[in-house]
């Protein structure tokens, strides 16, 4: 079971009833900063984009650039993955919804065997702090409390797979953009445990920990950019840029660059 797998907390994901305001601004600061990338990686390339969206979610995204003619029409093929059905049936619901099904195609497929499609990408994304739920498969959500062992996140080797099969997929000068991210403070983490009491969760982690978990298999690492770099080691350092998404260090874009 994955966090996703839970119909009721995906409601509450996507709802923004449930979503606190850092959340619900950290989604247009994106969503700003990807407009820019895909406008453009477009100029430089000259034709419309192959894009991949991993953990396409609600296909909010996808949502957002097809509202905007001049943003759809700089998009060839727009494809996502995603490995929780109730994400994959709301995809496929805004595709039909949109009538967007002939640039639109999901996947049910777990991030870590990205491996398995076999076509090359001008852009992939991950978005709205997807890049930070990729956590060990082990991790024991029954028992993590303060008294259990503090899981180390100098590596992570779930997070270091699923981009570095990303980043094989790129075409050449393609780019990888993760974003938003959070960034690893003790701000950031009070405001990720009040959005995720604010959906009624129960949290298991505490300030010595580089993320935040739920009872309910909720779970999102903030990120340092000495930590990007050492996961992201396949990458050239000065290929790597960060941009902060607010002033107040919440969270950042962070872009990949493929020579």
């Amino acid at each position: 079971m994955n966090m996703y797998d839970n119909e009721n907390t995906v409601q509450k994901s996507f709802d923004e009833t449930y979503l606190s305001e850092d959340l619900l601004q950290a989604q247009w600061a994106e969503f700003t900063e990807l407009k820019k990338v895909i406008s453009e990686t477009y100029s430089k390339k000259g034709s419309p984009l192959t894009l991949l969206d991993i953990g396409i979610g609600s296909a909010r995204i996808a949502r957002h650039l097809s509202a905007i003619p001049e943003m759809w029409q700089m998009i060839e093929n727009y494809e996502g993955t995603d490995n929780a059905e109730a994400c994959i049936k709301l995809a496929q619901a805004t595709a039909e919804e949109l009538h967007i099904e002939d640039k639109l195609k999901v996947h049910l497929l777990d991030a870590v065997n990205l491996n398995q499609l076999q076509k090359k990408y001008d852009l992939i994304i991950c978005t709205w702090f997807t890049p930070g739920n990729f956590y060990p498969d082990n991790f024991p959500f029954n028992e993590y409390n303060d008294s259990y062992k503090r899981l180390d996140l100098s590596k992570n080797e779930k997070f270091t797979t699923i981009f570095s099969n990303a980043y094989s997929l790129l075409q050449p000068n393609g780019e990888i953009i993760l974003g938003a991210c959070y960034i690893d403070n003790g701000n950031t983490r009070k405001k990720q445990e009040q959005s995720y009491q604010k959906m009624g969760m129960k949290i298991i982690t505490n300030a010595s920990d580089s993320f935040t978990a739920t009872k309910e298999q909720f779970w999102s690492q903030r990120f340092t950019k000495e930590k990007i770099k050492n996961y992201l080691s396949f990458v050239k350092p000065e290929n790597i840029v960060f941009t902060p998404l607010d002033p107040y260090d919440y969270a950042m874009q962070i872009r990949i660059k493929k020579e």
